[in-house]
């Protein structure tokens, strides 16, 4: 109680206007957001992850959302038991564990818990205690669809003269999944996109960017980086700290009735590499300290087959 007066009086009735998410009172952090005249607010002694804390927040009002719609005083008070059965089962001892609605409304309702059958209570301990905990078990549709929505958006920042102040591109791609059971699709991105700069008379100066002259022509490489991924998304773990396993693949693309010969391929390594361990499915690799790269020799190269 002390700690919610304490919050009353600082941060919801204080003289001013209190615009920093975190509150210190008395050596307790107060991790708070708002919505609408409902303030929700995370209290701790210790030093937390403070965007852990703010996910659990945001993620609690999303919850809150689906099960009663808006969040009010009155929808509060009008569901309060549900809320206190949602916090039990989203916090295992203070510690978040299951927050996603999907999962969340298989085995918690509006009018209660009901009975469930030992075929579906398996079913719900195996959601809860599992890594897909975002979708549900047996869902199946008539037509098996996917639908991939790419959304982009271009923001530029000019001066009165002309000249480019800002300008960066936005995007997120968006998947509709109408696939029966739990089916594992693929999906590949470049990790790099290189376009070609035009010059004033219409032709590209590649040509000019590969003799190494100075004019600044060349490729421009636009790298694609902050990116945010659904939990469902399997990203590539982390070897180790000081680890690094990269996999190259090499496939020509030439006409079948031409040969390729001698053919030397350069890894770049980052300027601290103090060992490498190559494996080389057909020629030879080498790393070179000196370069600090990996020089990779084949004698002869077919079109359209791989190379790893």
């Amino acid at each position: 109680r002390n700690a919610v007066d304490a919050f009353r009086v600082n941060v919801i009735h204080a003289r001013q206007q209190v615009r920093s998410p975190v509150t210190n009172i008395a050596r307790t952090s107060f991790f708070h957001v708002k919505r609408s005249n409902i303030w929700l607010a995370a209290v701790t002694k210790q030093n937390v992850n403070a965007a852990m804390v703010f996910e659990f927040l945001y993620k609690m009002c999303d919850v809150m959302t689906a099960y009663f719609g808006k969040i009010s005083e009155e929808n509060i008070k009008n569901n309060f038991v549900l809320i206190y059965e949602l916090l039990d089962e989203i916090l295992d001892f203070g510690y978040p564990q299951n927050s996603e609605t999907g999962a969340l409304k298989t085995f918690i309702t509006q009018t209660g818990i009901k009975s469930q059958s030992k075929e579906e209570q398996s079913q719900i301990t195996s959601q809860v205690t599992g890594q897909i905990g975002w979708r549900r078990e047996g869902i199946k549709y008539r037509r098996n669809e996917l639908f991939l929505d790419v959304l982009e958006s271009v923001n530029l920042l000019m001066s009165p003269q002309g000249q480019v102040l800002s300008a960066h591109v936005s995007g997120r791609v968006v998947m509709k999944s109408y696939l029966s059971g739990m089916p594992e699709c693929k999906f590949g991105m470049n990790d790099k996109i290189v376009i070609d700069k035009q010059g004033k008379g219409g032709a590209t100066e590649e040509a000019a960017g590969k003799s190494g002259g100075g004019g600044g022509g060349g490729k421009q490489s636009i790298a694609i980086d902050d990116c945010t991924f659904h939990q469902c998304v399997r990203l590539s773990k982390e070897v180790g700290r000081t680890k690094l396993e990269v996999k190259v693949v090499i496939k020509s693309n030439f006409k079948p009735s031409l040969l390729a010969q001698k053919i030397e391929v350069r890894i770049p390594t980052p300027l601290n590499t103090s060992g490498v361990q190559v494996i080389c499915m057909k020629g030879k690799a080498k790393y070179k300290a000196s370069e600090n790269a990996i020089c990779v020799l084949a004698r002869a190269c077919v079109c359209a087959v791989e190379r790893s």
